[in-house]
């Protein structure tokens, strides 16, 4: 008897089984299977959205920081560029020679001395 139970409960799994592969047919084409599939990861997916946007939004900011760090390297070369220019000008105008043809263009009524300078020595007695 216990080998026609068997039997019995065998032939029900494979109803079982018919009646499961009709129903995800069914499911299949009805699409009814999406709702179930599609609300349990509803938070997934909007974990993973989420993260597009970070990553997208990430990736803006990335490029606006090295666009920026172009910009800032060219006025930095530009402004070395006029720094370097702007003291080789002073050392040639510093000149003792060039001092002296601005002081006359300019009217001043200053001369050069022709003596050199003096040394004064103050001794203790």
């Amino acid at each position: 008897m216990r080998r026609k139970k068997k039997n019995i409960e065998f032939i029900d799994d494979r109803q079982e089984r018919k009646e499961l592969a009709i129903g995800s047919v069914r499911d299949l084409l009805d699409g009814s299977f999406l709702n179930e599939f599609v609300v349990k990861q509803i938070p997934y997916i909007l974990f993973i959205t989420m993260l597009a946007f970070v990553y997208i939004g990430n990736r803006y900011r990335t490029e606006k920081i090295v666009r920026k760090t172009i910009d800032l390297q060219k006025e930095l070369s530009e402004l070395r560029a006029e720094a370097i220019t702007t003291s080789s000008e002073l050392m040639f105008i510093s000149k003792q020679s060039e001092v002296v043809k601005m002081v006359e263009e300019q009217g001043l009524e200053l001369k050069e001395s022709v003596e050199p300078p003096m040394k004064i020595v103050i001794t203790d007695e």
